[in-house]
């Protein structure tokens, strides 16, 4: 399987693979950098979190139709690939900067470059390969290895570089990454010229102003309009759960909705049965998604607060994370602060009292958190703290020491002004944020450092508020020694079970379809995606069993929950995932291949969409009945697929599919 490939296939499985690490380490961390309160993250709400996740994952995946359109058009696959590197990269590091204003623009450069990425480095792949050449399959294969590499590392790397630094070490190891993937594509240039294509119009291709006037032109005027309806004129309490994005992005696909149902209607009539097909295969599809994308959405969530991720479990991610120390410090494992005991067992061993210092303010428990005080705050702490604490000057910008590295970790900038806004969250709740002008120079960077006496070692304390404090500490709890945390694997690092699951098990999938093929059953396409969609229910159900052993989030839970969630959410991808793609091509006439992709990047988006939405809508419920509602929604649509059964059976048989 591994020899006889085009010179070209292991550059693109490089190139691919660097590219696909930096994507998913963004999904991994997305939401738990926009929601973190304790190490320096943005600090907002679950639901504005979720809510910017659904709408990153959304054109991250609808940016794929019109990049494979301008490629094809006008730029050609490796020209395309380039510069969605380049985009990529910039995004990055725009991230990296911590600027308010790089936030929402290196999302937006993120999108643009997976656009011009995504769908073209594929295309490259098959134009390896000489029309009927057997070896095309094993390549997509080994291609296919190539991005489930990147996505299983993509965590373990977020994991290290947040841990050992900061959030924004994050984004430049992402960045670099994918100037590595650029490297490689330029020295690979000539070796891919077999695989690219000259860009132009072809014969029946629908015209690129055509799609811009019809499609995505109305699209985009009803979304903005129907964003703006929502956000300015509807009460409230009407966008509490359903965002003022939401409604523009579904009233902004009607169109898009729209043309596809006519399509089939338009058609001629011996073409009309495939593309009626391919509605159902895209609600499916749409609805897969939007369950497996709850990785970086809702499951994350579920990791991060109902997950017993303290070293020692049984669980595998913490026996991996408990395997690997550096300088006596585990790098896949993070200290465990306030928020991770609201629900953690009574035994769970407390940070020692002297470690924490109590007496902050809510102001400037947030400041510290976000790592952002102002010198006002700073001066009114400081004539609050203990004699045995002292503020400690660390230098910024030169070589630290030993000691001066354990205590950056729990450091706070300096600026001369910080402002402060409050506010509630969806739940009612107060909610405090803080925020830094653009620019706005470090004054310098404090610890507050605890001495500790005849022991040695100082320590750097971590400021919390007192009622924070007096909660922490439950009857009978033991205390660590003074400057040490429990570890805790980083919650990212359970999306990785979802890569590492496709590589295990599709030789096991490909096996059963051919013991399936061998024994005559009949098994067809469409019955994949209908036993896909049954699994899928299967896997949601499960985490409704998780929400029950959890006494709906009042105890955390072992995260063999969450393994075994990714097991049977994986088996349903390989039933699914494949197959609708594969019709997707078969049951379109040649001259709508363009536009029938689309529309699967179409129902992708959609349903990521909607998975930033149950990712608010988690909030809001209990976790058993929150999964079971999910539950409801794929055992909806399999039926759906079982009542259509017969006339997919019938199209796929139709188009030899």
């Amino acid at each position: 399987m591994l020899t006889g490939h085009p010179k070209g296939l292991y550059r693109l499985f490089f190139i691919e693979m660097w590219e696909r690490l930096a994507f998913y380490t963004m999904v991994g961390i997305l939401l738990l950098y926009a929601t973190d309160t304790e190490t320096g993250g943005l600090g907002w709400s679950s639901d504005v979190g979720n809510e910017i996740y659904g709408l990153y994952l959304a054109f991250v995946y609808f940016t794929p139709y019109l990049g494979g359109l301008l490629a094809d058009r006008f730029l050609g696959y490796r020209r395309s690939v380039l510069i969605g590197g380049l985009l990529f990269a910039t995004g990055f590091f725009m991230l990296a900067s911590g600027q308010k204003w790089a936030f929402p623009t290196g999302l937006v450069f993120l999108c643009c470059g997976n656009g011009f990425f995504k769908p073209n480095i594929s295309a490259m792949v098959g134009n390896l390969y000489e029309k009927g050449d057997p070896k095309r399959d094993a390549g997509f294969n080994i291609f296919y290895m190539g991005i489930n590499i990147g996505a299983f590392i993509a965590n373990f790397l977020a994991a290290i570089m947040r841990n050992q630094w900061a959030w924004y070490a994050v984004f430049v190891a992402a960045g670099v990454g994918m100037l590595i993937s650029v490297v490689i594509l330029l020295s690979s240039w000539k070796v891919l010229e077999k695989a690219d294509v000259e860009p132009g119009n072809k014969p029946g291709d629908t015209p690129f102003a055509e799609i811009m006037q019809k499609i995505l032109g109305p699209a985009l005027v009803l979304g903005v309009i129907g964003w703006a309806f929502a956000a300015y004129v509807l009460p409230p309490s009407v966008t509490k759960l359903v965002k003022a994005t939401d409604i523009g992005f579904l009233i902004g696909s009607i169109p898009i909705l729209r043309f596809f149902v006519r399509l089939s209607h338009q058609a001629k009539e011996e073409e009309k049965p495939g593309l009626r097909a391919l509605l159902p295969i895209y609600l499916a599809g749409g609805t897969f998604f939007m369950v497996l994308h709850l990785n970086g959405s809702a499951m994350t969530t579920w990791a991060n607060e109902n997950t017993a991720r303290q070293l020692g479990q049984s669980d595998p991610i913490c026996l991996i994370a408990d395997a690997v120390w550096v300088k006596g410090d585990p790098v896949f494992a993070q200290d465990a602060l306030p928020g991770y005991y609201g629900n953690a067992a009574d035994d769970l061993p407390r940070p020692n009292k002297l470690t924490l210092f109590g007496g902050g303010t809510d102001e400037q428990a947030t400041m510290f958190g976000k790592k952002k005080m102002d010198a006002a705050s700073l001066e009114a702490l400081t004539a609050n703290l203990p004699s045995d604490v002292r503020v400690e000057a660390l230098p910024i910008g030169a070589e630290l020491t030993d000691e001066q590295r354990r205590w950056k970790k729990y450091s706070v900038d300096i600026y001369d002004k910080v402002e402060i806004k409050e506010g509630t969250d969806s739940h009612g709740l107060p909610k405090i944020s803080v925020e830094v002008a653009d620019g706005a120079p470090i004054q310098k960077r404090v610890a507050f450092v605890r001495e500790n006496g005849e022991a040695g070692g100082d320590y750097a304390t971590y400021v919390t508020t007192q009622d924070k404090f007096d909660a922490l500490y439950v009857e009978g709890a033991t205390e660590l020694e003074p400057g040490r945390y429990v570890q805790l694997a980083n919650a990212e690092l359970y999306q990785s079970w979802n890569a590492f699951f496709v590589v295990l098990f599709t030789p096991l999938v490909m096996m059963f379809f051919a013991w399936a093929s061998r024994r005559q059953i009949d098994f067809s396409t469409a019955r994949k995606i209908l036993a896909g969609m049954v699994i899928t229910a299967i896997a949601a159900a499960f985490m409704a069993m998780a929400g029950f052993v959890s006494d709906n989030g009042a105890v955390k839970v072992s995260g063999m929950w969450l393994m075994g969630f990714y097991a049977i959410i994986t088996v349903g991808e390989l039933f699914l995932s494949p197959m609708a793609l594969s019709l997707v091509t078969k049951l379109t006439p040649k001259r709508f291949v363009g536009l029938t992709m689309g529309g699967w990047f179409f129902a992708t988006a959609v349903g990521n969409k909607f998975s930033g939405f149950l990712g608010v809508l988690q909030g809001a419920m209990e976790p058993a009945m929150f999964f079971l509602v999910i539950v409801g929604a794929a055992v909806a649509v399999a039926a759906y697929i079982l009542s259509v059964l017969p006339k997919l059976d019938e199209a796929i048989k139709k188009y030899g599919a």
